[in-house]
């Protein structure tokens, strides 16, 4: 007889979102496999995440690219779809959020969408449809400034309304958005069993939310394997490669105590000669105040960040691989063209280091750029 298709299918809109999931769930008992490359054949544990770079994508691009991954899931057998996004519901007033769960409730043939991006362990909550990082609301937090997708607008309600003709609600399950609180884990444990519920009685919905609401799932979902375990560390150069432009990165870069490098666009052979003379652990950075960075350079800052990654892995024996920022994440997983990612080490809230394929012998943590204390580059090493 075949084996039993995943539980908890999830299509993921960053790789670091994927990979803080992947973390999340696996900490909370059920085996989680992030894949890097859609095409991929999906795996037999409990929750697959197919991690896509569609947050910031062109509306069409995003649509059909996780509509892909969640037919994918579904005909590996995934019993349920979750669409991940930011905690922090980055994204404009075009989309992705609401037209990708628009496109998913299609193509599940849902009439109700229950989603929140509440995740009270990163201090992220959701009260009368408000969403808080910490004690200030979104709009008075530093993602106001993001430069892709700058959050000036804490309602959800509103904020989704903008971006899909469905009807937007906030609490009351009916048809359309339904737009959940949560102060507490003890909120998202209630969701989690009202969701499962409504499975077992038949509804068909789409689920979705930042990592708080799919550990609560985890914590709710039956066992169907012990969680991955720790492997043997590889031996080997430890480096950080940093992108993100978040507060919390930059106070990351700033804390770090080790030899570092901020490298401009396309001065790959000087990070590199940085990195031959140096010993122990490094950190290579482009990270800056958003208002620093010049337009149109992300994408050739992303492939400069990708290549040093790359040649340091391969010429320069980096075992240990730490990369703050999706979009850099993405790009250095693409340059590395690894395909899947198991969960090992757990170091924190949503983050974890992992071991690769096609390259085991690696292990990499890819971390949100608002994520981890900020003494994480010193000290988040296996």
């Amino acid at each position: 007889m075949p084996e039993p298709g995943p539980l908890l299918g999830v299509v993921a809109d960053d790789f670091t979102g994927a990979c803080d999931l992947a973390a999340t769930v696996s900490r909370a008992g059920v085996p989680a496999t992030v894949l890097l490359d859609a095409t991929a054949a999906v795996p037999t544990v409990a929750c697959v995440v197919v991690a896509l770079k569609s947050r910031t994508a062109p509306v069409d691009v995003a649509v059909a690219e996780s509509v892909a991954a969640a037919r994918a899931l579904r005909a590996a057998g995934a019993r349920w779809i979750y669409q991940k996004y930011c905690s922090t519901f980055d994204s404009t007033d075009t989309g992705n959020i609401g037209p990708v769960a628009d496109a998913l409730m299609d193509e599940l043939g849902a009439a109700t969408d229950l989603t929140t991006p509440a995740t009270p362990a990163l201090g992220r909550t959701v009260h009368r449809g408000h969403l808080f990082v910490g004690d200030r609301l979104l709009s008075e937090s530093p993602l106001r400034h993001h430069p892709l997708t700058p959050m000036t607008d804490p309602d959800l309600v509103r904020v989704l309304g903008r971006q899909t003709s469905r009807p937007v609600s906030r609490g009351v399950v009916g048809p359309g958005h339904v737009v959940l609180d949560a102060i507490s884990d003890d909120d998202l444990d209630a969701h989690a069993r009202l969701l499962l519920e409504r499975a077992a009685a038949g509804h068909v919905d789409l689920w979705g939310g930042a990592s708080g609401l799919a550990a609560a799932l985890a914590r709710a979902l039956p066992r169907s394997a012990p969680a991955a375990t720790s492997a043997p560390v590889p031996a080997g150069r430890r480096l950080v490669i940093a992108g993100s432009c978040s507060e919390q990165t930059r106070a990351q870069v700033a804390h770090f105590r080790g030899p570092s490098y901020r490298v401009a666009p396309g001065d790959v052979s000087g990070a590199l000669a940085f990195l031959t003379s140096t010993d122990g652990t490094a950190l290579v950075y482009t990270s800056a105040a958003p208002a620093e960075v010049l337009p149109g350079a992300a994408a050739e800052i992303e492939a400069t960040l990708a290549a040093i990654a790359r040649r340091a892995v391969t010429e320069l024996g980096v075992a240990q691989l730490l990369v703050a920022g999706g979009e850099t994440s993405g790009a250095v997983c693409r340059e590395l063209r690894l395909t899947a990612l198991d969960v090992r080490e757990h170091v924190g809230p949503g983050l974890a280091w992992c071991s690769p394929l096609p390259d085991p012998g690696l292990r990499v943590l890819l971390k949100s750029g608002n994520f981890g204390d900020d003494d994480l580059f010193d000290e988040a090493w296996l």
